[in-house]
């Protein structure tokens, strides 16, 4: 039986970020982790996703490398098992970054799945654990919907579909999340016919309503099939394909079946303890400090479900170590960015439009954007599509929210998310000099128009 300060049960983004930082301040740390380290993020879910969308990105460039003069043979294809060999080298190379960083920090290390015992007991593997503090990072898994036909066996969940070695001819995604709308970009460049299928009125539910309008009609565009309030009744398997009925009447037919509908907290590290720590809705409750009802025992990302990104579960999984060295530290959650890699992509941080509006009313807020087709570098690199977004408050200037839809987006956010988190007013940040040029000056554009500075805009007429 070991004896430790922290155990961190759970080694994606949460965990091995608690387990690292504990070990900084002096804390002898075990983490079990009962996969591969790195979590969703790295093994499933982020970087695998990428790694695909660059090469969708490759594709996109060769069909516009006519305009700027190159003649190039389109008649490409896609080779998947290339695709797959070199995330999975992407991957790989990840994961063995964290289990080196782990090594480099003193961290023990045990492959396994832990449970809870008791308030100070852990189990994993027949073996029991002492630890002083605990920390449950167990992540989250694949939600799954009643549908019947659910089971079939065209049906994949995001997981599955990164190791497909066949493109789909014809795909069909159920849900137009930011899972969904990445992996219909992904196929749609790899050549696949894609139709997705999603409940509520608009894909990007959470997004702000341009971000969601902008990306349809670019789906569209390129002639993916998008529909929106359509249910899905029942999946028929008939050969070696399946057949979609929607509760409207009308059937989609698909070779294979993405079931993209969001993901749940994973719960299966609190064994004898799942009554006594406080669940709501399927996920632990914890305080700004991301401690449970039981003061010994933290819980961090996914699991405790207040925002399933991996960038916050960094800073969450980072801040309960530090409270479980008795540092007092918050975890502060208000600007943590939103993006979406799709082509072009999206980006968010702060309040919607329609958030802002129930805040301060249609009169207290101010509304800035800025579009990519008057920048210059937007231009030269045939990225006109899109623009910056900003919501302001109108009486002190603080920015409230930034959305940004096109080329670099994803990058661009943070900018925003920092001067945000700074207190920075608006009209400060449209009198910062930003480089010219670049796709970061419609930010500072898009400030200047909400306060009516803006020089690259015809004047608004009132």
């Amino acid at each position: 039986m070991g004896r430790y300060d922290i155990a961190v049960i759970g080694g994606g983004p949460a965990g091995y970020i608690a387990a690292v930082r504990g070990a900084q301040l002096g804390a002898e740390v075990v983490l079990f982790e009962k996969d591969v380290l790195g979590g969703t993020c790295l093994n499933r879910g982020c970087i695998p996703t990428k790694t695909y969308l660059k090469g969708a990105e490759i594709i996109h460039h060769i069909q516009m490398a006519s305009m700027y003069g190159i003649d190039v043979n389109e008649n490409f294809s896609v080779d998947m098992k290339k695709a797959v060999k070199n995330k999975n080298s992407v991957v790989n190379q990840l994961t063995q970054g964290v289990g080196a960083l782990l090594k480099s920090n003193q961290v023990h290390v045990i492959d396994g799945e832990a449970y809870l015992e008791s308030e100070h007991e852990i189990i994993c593997d027949g073996k029991k654990y002492m630890a002083d503090s605990i920390i449950l990072c167990g992540g989250s898994k694949v939600d799954r919907v009643p549908i019947p036909g659910i089971e079939g066996k065209n049906v994949l969940t995001s997981d599955q579909i990164l190791d497909i070695y066949e493109r789909p001819k014809r795909l069909v995604i159920i849900g137009g999340g930011v899972v969904g709308c990445e992996i219909a970009s992904v196929f749609k460049y790899y050549g696949s016919e894609v139709t997705i299928i999603e409940a509520e009125s608009r894909i990007l539910p959470r997004m702000d309503e341009d971000i969601s309008r902008a990306l349809t009609s670019a789906f569209k565009t390129e002639k993916i099939d998008v529909r929106t309030g359509c249910l899905v009744k029942e999946i028929l398997e008939k050969g070696n394909i399946s057949i979609i009925r929607c509760a409207d009447g009308c059937e989609i037919t698909a070779d294979k079946i993405l079931l993209s509908v969001g993901r749940i907290s994973d719960l299966s590290c609190l064994g004898k303890m799942k009554n006594r720590i406080q669940m709501e809705k399927g996920k632990i409750v914890v305080d700004d400090f991301m401690r449970t009802n039981i003061p010994n025992i933290y819980a961090a990302g996914d699991i405790n479900g207040r925002n399933m990104l991996a960038h916050a579960a960094f800073k969450m999984g980072e801040t309960a170590a530090e409270n479980a060295m008795k540092k007092i530290k918050k975890c502060k959650l208000r600007h943590i960015p939103s993006c979406i890699y799709t082509i072009p992509e999206c980006s968010g941080v702060g309040v919607t439009e329609k958030e802002a509006e129930e805040m301060y009313g249609d009169d207290g807020i101010l509304i800035g954007k800025f579009p990519f087709s008057a920048n210059g570098r937007a231009l030269a690199s045939g990225a006109k599509q899109g623009f910056v977004k900003i919501i302001a408050e109108k009486r002190y200037r603080e920015l409230l929210g930034v959305h940004i839809f096109g080329g670099n987006a994803t990058e661009m956010i943070s900018e925003a998310a920092s001067l945000m988190a700074a207190e920075i007013p608006v009209d400060e940040i449209a009198d910062i000099v930003h480089a010219h040029p670049t796709f970061s000056e419609a930010f500072m554009e898009a400030c200047g128009d909400a306060v009516g500075t803006c020089l690259h805009l015809p004047k608004r007429h009132k």
